[in-house]
């Protein structure tokens, strides 16, 4: 299928990113692939979801959804057979305007996320944690500030909309997520698959690859002339699975309370 010239970085975009590339710590290349499209992209690729590791994903926000208007995302996880984690994650960001005392912050990481036509450079705090902290936080027996640690909170206090604390935030979620690790025949390098399942029964799934920013663009070329290769469509809306989730989750809120 060919490509939509839509999803081609025009060359100020293409300015932007390689700026943005020397400033990072990592690139993340992402793809998210049509739910009609997800059954043949699956056999194409030859994954095996019994090799996947399931997860548990849930947001803390705002109903109106403040924090991502802030820029912020703020959530947790339990993984299926290792510790969870909790992230407090800032985008978009320049990272040559970041304090240095943030970048030398134990956990603290800049990604660049690319994906067909358009890019994010994203700062994040992450740390691990017990998951059964985290299922105590969605039981409501534990505040939600406890998930997170003395630098996340501070993270989190200089970005966020004034006298929005932690524990003020609602729970949105949790929602599903099956992660699966694997080097398809042909593919130099791995693919990361991660298959969100909405409480709706409506699914996304996206490909991705990590690399070190200077082998940003040579990686992006052989992943996509691969997955091109393999009949995967480069030129479909994408669709961000966070943004997703927050607006599922606040959709239903909203639903629920106009209820009562």
């Amino acid at each position: 299928m060919s490509e939509s010239t839509e999803r081609v970085l025009s060359t100020e975009q293409l300015i932007a990113v390689l700026r943005l590339l020397k400033g990072a710590d990592s690139a993340e290349l992402k793809l998210s692939v049509p739910d009609g499209d997800l059954r043949s992209s699956v056999a194409a690729l030859g994954m095996d979801a019994l090799d996947a590791q399931i997860r548990q994903v849930v947001f803390f926000d705002t109903p109106g959804l403040q924090l991502q208007q802030h820029g912020l995302v703020v959530r947790a996880r339990r993984i299926q057979g290792k510790p969870g984690d909790s992230v407090v994650k800032l985008r978009p960001v320049d990272p040559e305007r970041l304090p240095a005392s943030l970048r030398k912050t134990e956990g603290f990481g800049v990604e660049v996320d690319a994906m067909p036509g358009g890019f994010v450079c994203s700062g994040r705090l992450k740390v691990e944690l017990d998951g059964a902290d985290v299922k105590a936080v969605m039981a409501g027996q534990r505040p939600i500030r406890k998930l997170f640690n003395r630098a996340q909170r501070d993270f989190y206090k200089t970005y966020a909309p004034d006298d929005l604390e932690l524990d003020d935030l609602t729970t949105l979620g949790p929602i599903f997520v099956l992660k699966l690790k694997f080097s398809p025949q042909g593919y130099d390098g791995r693919l990361v698959a991660e298959l969100w399942m909405y409480p709706d029964g409506s699914r996304l799934l996206e490909l991705s690859t990590k690399c070190v920013p200077a082998q940003a663009f040579d990686v992006a070329a052989q992943t996509r002339a691969y997955l091109a290769a393999q009949g995967i469509d480069l030129s479909s809306e994408q669709q961000t699975k966070t943004k997703r989730a927050l607006e599922f989750f606040a959709d239903e809120l909203s639903v629920a309370t106009a209820g009562r």
